[in-house]
């Protein structure tokens, strides 16, 4: 699939034209038909395969348009983590959503002490640009060897040079950590059009009332915006702010909400692996951040599990009653519905956001439901049908 879209768009190169200084020099004219701005080269970049060290894996191979922007692959991992490009390396957390991730302000410390932002589920670079940058030198991502090595793949594609030049400067290529600085930026610049966050939802279009929610949405809506009924909003609402005037359903700090390890993971890693989130951020070195995670953006939830930073749920519903875990005293909320067993203790059982996770009384099933049927009307319109197959 991701493969088939990589070829449409990389299929419309122009020809090359030589310099009168010889042959093999690479000259730039005027960007090709394709490649009309730097949002249009950051689309080209995005679904191009040849930027992996096996040329087989794109940004979007983990980050699909058609299925929310996570990973729709089913490997031997299920859709817990992804692939490599090798074929056979796998990372270790849930490839997040890239959809509406524009949103997310920079990574940093607030005054309150609260770390916010950034991207990576631990925040570890600041902005998209840095995001777009990672993936192509891990190992056990795309795998390419160093930032030479990819540059010389964007030299072999002659549409590149031309709209590299045009967009960034003459003198782009002469300089490896430029030419890279400016690949990244024009991914970076296609993750922030429309594309990527069209807020066009049920729920949006209520808002505009052009939809009306369903009694069971709207039950679903009442409770998840309530202050008294759930914590869904303490750390799912974000408001009108200086990075969105429309809601994306975080606030992007950073919580440790208890979730277990992932055992198949755990067995892949090696006994005594634990992710420690936030902790992982070179940038931040306090133990009491050891175990969060940056909250998620609530958007296309429906159709993008796995779930938790380590995929270890499979279902939404799931989610629900694991928060539902903490507020409940019944002996049935204690059981993991995916295991038939009890949740099994938290991969870090510090720092764990016990005041948040307290708030509210325990929910029926009527209301378990409601939200479930509220986070389904989060889903972008063009993902409404891949509701039908959940």
């Amino acid at each position: 699939m991701t493969m088939t879209i990589t070829k449409i768009v990389l299929g419309c190169m122009i020809a090359f034209l030589p310099s009168s200084a010889g042959a093999g020099q690479e000259t730039a004219k005027k960007p090709s038909d394709d490649i009309k701005s730097i949002e249009a080269l950051g689309k080209s970049l995005y679904f191009d395969v040849n930027l992996s060290q096996n040329r087989s894996q794109s940004c979007a191979s983990c980050h699909a348009p058609e299925t929310g922007f996570a990973d729709p692959r089913e490997t031997g991992m299920g859709k817990m983590v992804s692939l490599g490009d090798d074929g056979k390396s796998f990372g270790d957390r849930n490839a997040p959503t890239a959809s509406y991730a524009k949103f997310s302000p920079l990574f940093h410390k607030g005054k309150d002490g609260i770390y916010v932002g950034g991207q990576f589920l631990d925040g570890r670079e600041a902005d998209l640009k840095g995001q777009a940058g990672g993936p192509p030198l891990n190992p056990v991502e795309m795998g390419m060897k160093d930032k030479v090595s990819i540059v010389a793949r964007l030299k072999e594609n002659p549409s590149y040079i031309t709209a590299f030049k045009t967009f960034y400067g003459e003198a782009v290529f002469q300089d490896t950590d430029k030419a890279y600085l400016s690949m990244t930026k024009a991914i970076a610049a296609f993750e922030k059009t429309d594309f990527f966050s069209p807020f066009d939802s049920k729920y949006d279009r209520s808002l505009r009332g052009e939809y009306k929610l369903t009694d069971q949405e709207e039950l679903g809506r009442l409770l998840f915006f309530s202050q008294q009924f759930t914590n869904c909003n303490i750390c799912h609402q974000l408001h009108k702010s200086e990075v969105a005037e429309k809601e994306t359903f975080s606030n992007y700090q950073y919580h440790n909400i208890g979730v277990p390890s992932n055992p198949r993971i755990v067995a892949m890693k090696g006994k005594g692996f634990v992710d420690h989130g936030l902790l992982n951020n070179p940038k931040v070195s306090d133990p009491k951040q050891d175990g969060k995670f940056k909250v998620p953006t609530l958007r296309n939830v429906a159709v993008t599990g796995s779930y938790m930073h380590n995929g270890v749920f499979k279902d939404l519903r799931t989610v629900i009653l694991f928060y539902n875990k903490y507020n409940s005293r019944s002996e049935k909320r204690q059981v993991n519905p995916e295991t038939g067993q009890k949740w099994q203790k938290p991969e870090v059982a510090a720092n764990i956001s016990m005041k948040e996770l307290e708030t509210g009384p325990a929910l029926d099933d009527k209301r378990i439901n409601a939200l479930v049927a509220f986070l389904k009307t989060l889903t972008d319109k063009r993902y409404e049908h891949l509701l039908e197959k959940e």
